[in-house]
């Protein structure tokens, strides 16, 4: 299947991928069957919640291994670009919000480690896609949902 999606991500964050995958996989997957085991014994199970609800976590877990495991299989690892100068994917970029002087650090990765609270931001979000291609020094105009925004970029890494 070469028309499957493709997922630009760190080492890291595909290695994070394999342990959700393997906490699943031997962790949840046996709880959930354990829980629709113990609801089925409660009795009619047209009328059990329990059982209902124990049915719709099998399903999530089971929807989310099989994400889990296309996103591995198609994982294409960001390789580090020598150019510390360039914004580019799996670079560290610290920007200062002008004229506020609020600063930001944020970590350009692939959507499927992209975890903002934690400073990492997808190549597809507006920001990321701002500063891409950018270099150290440059003042740039980015456009958010939330309306423009110029930044100075200070540093990458």
């Amino acid at each position: 299947m070469s028309n499957d999606k493709q997922y630009p991500m760190t080492l890291a964050g595909k290695q994070k991928l394999e342990e959700e995958l393997d906490s699943l996989k031997n962790v949840k997957r046996k709880e959930v069957v354990e829980r629709i085991k113990v609801a089925r014994d409660f009795g009619d199970l047209s009328e059990n919640s329990e059982y209902d609800a124990a049915k719709e976590d099998q399903a999530f877990v089971e929807g989310r291994i099989s994400q889990l495991e296309s996103m591995i299989r198609n994982a294409v690892i960001i390789e580090e670009d020598a150019n510390d100068d360039t914004v580019s994917l799996g670079k560290t970029v610290t920007f200062i919000e002008i004229p506020d002087g609020d600063e930001e650090t944020y970590t350009i990765v692939g959507s499927a480690e992209a975890d903002p609270l934690e400073g990492l931001i997808s190549n597809d979000s507006p920001i990321a896609r701002g500063l891409l291609g950018r270099t150290i020094g440059e003042n740039v105009k980015i456009m958010t949902p939330g309306g423009e925004m110029d930044v100075k970029i200070l540093s990458i890494s």
